[in-house]
């Protein structure tokens, strides 16, 4: 019979040979011409312009369905390997707990380097020689992956896996609605978790095991905390709702899960403000001099400012600012999980007040050229830019290695990989609340037969620092939100039981 190892290193396998059969297809369609649009035809000279007809019918479904097949498998790895990699560390000693928070930030220190590569060499590759070479070499670096991480398989630490996350969630959930108010009798004393305003130590007592171990067994609560109280109910339900009957223990799961989502809502403008990374801010670089000597940069290249700071401020993170602030405050971690969000999300605060400044001082140089209207590259370096991609390259550290933490700290054993991929879903929310954004600035201020704030051929015509602006201050706005939870929250503690 299989054992739930050997059933997740299949998962993971599985997963990406999925991005590999996505970018297989992509590699297909760039290398076939047949497979292709049509080349634009040029209209007439005078005007200058060209006719493209988009791909369509069969090319189309090809197309989405490389994009998707990718986006499905990179979904289910970056889900994935957070959790597993985190569950390597034992949780129950220091030096476990802490090793675990440095995985985390060399976690995101390789996401970077994997950016890195992506924005210079892969763009240059692509620009050079063509599109089919740049989804080539992803396949092939994928494909690599693979027995790569087979390899460590006899090594790894592995949790065993008890049921879906989701559905426990709607069984308790579905069990409080239909219980009848009061049906929870009232509570005996029996053992609670006890919760903190910081974290202390060990978050869980999770069961652990390697292949062919024994593992240990997890302590239980009898009784249900007083917080959200009203899934209490779903203990004790009424016998219409027998099938749904719940433990104390899955309710109390959902209970965590329920109280970090404040903070997972707050990060999603963050992420919204990381959009602008590869979309505004690009296109203002491009109007600028991208030249570093005889070297032309590609605007596609420009991300390399964020995920550079990243890569050279997470070992100093990790090897220099929190030995300091344990030395400083005496605790084990130095910074807790929400304050080292928190600093992510104030630091993407400065990154939109400074990105305002500099698309002033962009604009200022255009006007004072006469070149409103030009396409030339403006006089005016494009590392003005790197100001802005510094701040937000820093916040990201900060949040996505301080997100991925915390949940996996405070989500149950069962819903780690649940709670650790909600720090990608905040990610796309944000991209996706960043296009929200955009249509509904453009929609107010072009009433009146005005023009809109983020519309037209000339981004020296946008008013992109006043937009800039209203980024700004929705940021501070959901900082304040982030405030407002964060002070109310309480860290699972130590995984002690009170009886």
């Amino acid at each position: 019979m299989e054992s739930h190892f050997e059933a997740l290193i299949k998962q993971l396998r599985y997963r990406q040979q999925i991005v590999s059969q996505g970018l297989v297809i992509l590699t297909i369609q760039a290398r076939t011409p047949s497979l292709m649009p049509p080349e634009c035809v040029k209209g007439a000279a005078a005007a200058a312009t060209a006719t493209c007809e988009p791909v369509s019918g069969a090319k189309k479904v090809m197309l989405f369905a490389g994009l998707y097949l990718t986006a499905l498998g990179v979904g289910g790895i970056k889900g994935s390997l957070p959790s597993h990699g985190a569950e390597q560390f034992d949780e129950h000693a220091p030096r476990g707990r802490k090793g675990r928070s440095t995985f985390f930030n060399y976690f995101v220190f390789c996401l970077s380097c994997g950016a890195l590569i992506a924005v210079t060499f892969a763009v240059w590759i692509e620009d050079n020689k063509g599109w089919q070479w740049g989804f080539g070499i992803s396949t092939i670096a994928i494909l690599l992956s693979i027995p790569v991480f087979v390899a460590g398989s006899r090594l790894y630490r592995n949790k065993v896996p008890t049921g879906s996350p989701l559905t426990t969630i709607a069984k308790v959930v579905i069990a409080a609605a239909l219980a009848r108010r009061g049906s929870l009798q009232n509570a005996s004393n029996g053992a609670v978790i006890d919760r903190a305003p910081s974290p202390t130590a060990s978050t869980d007592m999770k069961e652990y095991c390697k292949p062919g171990d024994i593992c240990i067994a997890e302590a239980v609560p009898t009784e249900p905390s007083r917080e959200l109280a009203f899934l209490n109910r779903a203990v004790q339900c009424q016998p219409r709702c027998a099938t749904l009957s719940c433990t104390v223990q899955e309710v109390e799961d959902v209970k965590i899960v329920l109280m970090v989502l404040p903070i997972f809502f707050s990060t999603i403008m963050l992420n919204s403000c990381l959009a602008q990374l590869s979309t505004f801010s690009v296109e203002q670089a491009a109007t600028m001099d991208t030249r570093i000597g005889g070297l032309k940069v590609p605007p596609a290249s420009l991300p390399v400012f964020p995920v550079t700071f990243i890569i050279l401020l997470a070992p100093v993170y990790d090897h220099v600012i929190i030995p300091f602030a344990r030395r400083a405050t005496g605790t084990e971690m130095g910074i807790t999980h929400l304050q080292r969000i928190g600093t992510g999300l104030v630091l993407s605060v400065v990154a939109m007040a400074v990105a305002a400044v500099v698309e002033v001082k962009r604009k200022n140089v255009a006007a004072n050229a006469g070149m409103l209207d030009a396409t030339a590259p403006l006089p005016i370096t494009f590392f003005w830019i790197a100001f802005q991609y510094l701040f937000l390259g820093s916040a990201d550290l900060f949040t996505l290695a301080g997100l991925l933490e915390f949940f996996f700290s405070e989500a149950p054993a069962r819903m780690r990989s649940l709670a650790t991929s909600l720090s990608w879903a905040s990610l796309a929310l944000g991209y996706y609340l960043s296009s929200v954004l955009v249509a509904v600035v453009n929609s107010a201020t072009g009433r009146g037969g005005r023009r809109p704030w983020l519309q037209g051929e000339n981004l020296n015509h946008y008013h992109l620092d006043k937009f800039y602006w209203v980024m700004c201050v929705l940021s501070s706005l959901n900082y304040l939100f982030f405030l407002f939870w964060a002070f109310r929250y309480k860290y699972r503690n130590a995984g002690f039981i009170n009886g």
